[in-house]
Parts: structure tokens; C-alpha cells; sequence
């Protein structure tokens, strides 16, 4: 399954890295940047993150929040977090249940077995809780500023 434009973004409760919960309604009104991502403490999911998070200013000037989401727990992100400088919270999706409501959760074939994991995607969701972008199989490098320019045409 696959979201699409159009669709209404599935709402989520998730403990962040302070195991405070952060709904997707508490951001009713914004626009939301959700990033999913495989793993924290990787080179190529730090560099993504990291990216996201030093345009935090630049997002909010465009009305919107970036909430980054993977299967790592809440401890995990806080070392994370606490290691790279992030300030964009980080959810723990521990039972990968938004993962599979947002079509991240996929198989992929790794050294001839089937394995499932966190496809790197990025939905950007609208005032009123619609998906405008959804963006499977990303590429990291860049990826914040093509979002950042997304979000801009929005406006036009």
C-alpha cells in the first residue's frame, strides 16, 4: 500500500526521544514533513537528518514542522539527537505500525533474502491534513532543500 496525493494523512501517536507523545493532530493548521528514515546512527540517515534539521528555521519559515520516524525506541533518538545537535523531534515507531500506514515498511532483497525495512520516503502534508507529497525511495543528498522548494510552490 501506498499513499498518493490527495489521500488524507493517517493520524499517529509516537513517543519522541523524550517519551513525550506527539500526535500528528497536535500539528493541525501546519504543514507537517514527515521523514522516515532507517536507522539512527548511520552515515547515510545522519547526514538526511541532520540536513532537515539545520533548515529547521527555513521551514518554519514556511508554516511547516519536520518530524523525522523510524522503528529505532525513544532512547535511541535521544543519543542520536544528543550526538548529531538535532532539534527536530524524532518518533519512535516501535511496532512499525505507522511505517506500514504510510507504505514505508517494505520488502527488499539484501544478499539474496527478502528483508523487510523502512523504504527512506517523505510525505508533506498539508493545513488540512492531506498528503501533497509523497515521495518513496528518496535520495538523501539535497533532499531537504527539494522539499523546502516543494513547500514553496505550494504557495503559488
Amino acid at each position: 500500500m501506498r499513499l498518493e496525493i490527495g489521500d488524507p494523512a493517517p493520524q499517529f501517536a509516537l513517543p519522541d526521544a523524550d517519551l513525550e507523545t506527539v500526535r500528528l493532530s497536535d500539528y493541525a493548521g501546519k504543514r507537517v514533513v514527515l521523514i522516515f528514515y532507517p536507522k539512527d546512527c548511520t552515515p547515510c540517515c545522519t547526514k538526511q537528518v541532520t540536513d532537515f534539521s539545520d533548515h529547521d528555521a527555513d521551514f518554519a519559515r514556511l508554516g511547516a514542522v519536520v518530524l523525522g520516524i523510524n522503528r529505532d525506541d525513544s532512547q535511541k533518538h535521544q543519543l542520536f539527537r544528543e550526538k548529531e545537535g538535532i532539534g527536530m523531534p524524532l518518533l519512535s515507531d516501535s511496532d512499525g505500525t505507522v511505517c506500514e500506514k504510510y507504505g514505508v515498511w517494505q520488502a527488499k532483497e539484501v544478499d539474496g533474502q527478502e528483508k523487510y525495512g523502512i523504504v527512506r520516503s517523505t510525505f508533506i502534508i498539508d493545513r488540512q491534513g492531506v498528503i501533497r507529497q509523497a515521495l518513496y525511495n528518496v535520495n538523501y543528498k539535497g533532499h531537504a532543500a527539494e522539499v523546502l522548494k516543494l513547500i514553496k510552490e505550494l504557495d503559488t
